[in-house]
């Protein structure tokens, strides 16, 4: 028989077994910007819009085809409002068609358009036969970053907590750079049901999940950002990174951006 004070240690070991296991440490990571800039593709496009799929699909093949998150980081913003033609995109925001339209204006450009491919705060044409992207993203590249960034994450709890901080250099104006932080999502796919795209099965990758910002850099220059993003269960950890760019808003210019793998 055993004795009443060893159950209760016994019950106290299991609970305290039982606590540890649920509060593991949580996962951390970090990332710094180079020498190198980094310039970031904008593809706003819609579930809803027929002529979209192939400029997705476009998209998602731009790593094989070299262009890694140390050359170019492009971030798909699904809009909105193809949303009342029949189909609501599942991916889609509000802000994401708020922001095409402000890059519409910086653009002097009276209209938005879906598919349409936003580097570095210029409107991009791709051409019918071939396009001119690496040449572009290699002038981008070529010149000096207009800010570092640093970042950093703690993963766990149901959601990702970045730290984020960027330091303007020399040149860079102050008062209209901005700071953004993005979570984009690989790898999805959706069965639409109605609209344009009825009875296909369309293929996403850099999904931007959520859109943090602007934050504004202070009179020295720096900029330092603590978000939250939560991590619904259905989103796949594994597809998940995190992006930090540096902005003027006057113009549009990306100064620099970084990306982060969501940590396991």
């Amino acid at each position: 028989m055993i004795p009443q004070a060893a159950k209760s240690l016994a019950a106290l070991l299991l609970s305290s077994c039982c606590i540890a296991a649920v509060a593991a440490p949580a996962a951390t990571c970090s990332a710094v910007s180079g020498e190198r800039r980094v310039a970031v593709l904008e593809l706003y496009t819609s579930e809803g819009c027929n002529s979209c799929p192939p400029t997705d699909q476009w998209v998602s093949m731009l790593p094989s085809k070299g262009f890694g998150p140390d050359r170019l980081i492009p971030l798909a913003l699904h809009v909105d409002y193809w949303n009342h033609l029949g189909w609501k995109d599942p991916f889609s925001k509000g802000q994401y068609s708020e922001r095409q339209r402000w890059m519409s204006q910086i653009n002097q450009a009276g209209f938005v358009y879906t598919p349409q491919v936003v580097l570095n705060g210029r409107d991009y044409r791709r051409g019918l036969v071939w396009d001119n992207l690496s040449n572009r993203v290699d002038v981008i590249n070529r010149e000096k970053p207009g800010a570092d960034i640093r970042l950093s994450g703690t993963s766990g709890n149901g959601a990702f907590e970045v730290a984020a901080a960027s330091q303007l250099r020399t040149g860079a104006e102050r008062k209209s750079t901005q700071l953004y932080l993005a979570l984009y999502e690989n790898d999805l796919s959706n069965d639409v049901r109605a609209g344009e795209n009825s009875g296909k099965k369309l293929h996403h990758d850099f999904v931007v999940r959520e859109l943090a910002g602007p934050f504004g850099f202070d009179a020295s220059g720096a900029a330092k950002v603590a978000q939250r993003f939560p991590v619904p269960e259905n989103w796949k950890k594994k597809d998940l990174v995190t992006v930090a760019f540096v902005q003027d808003s006057a113009n549009g210019e990306v100064l620099q951006a970084l990306a982060l793998p969501v940590c396991n």
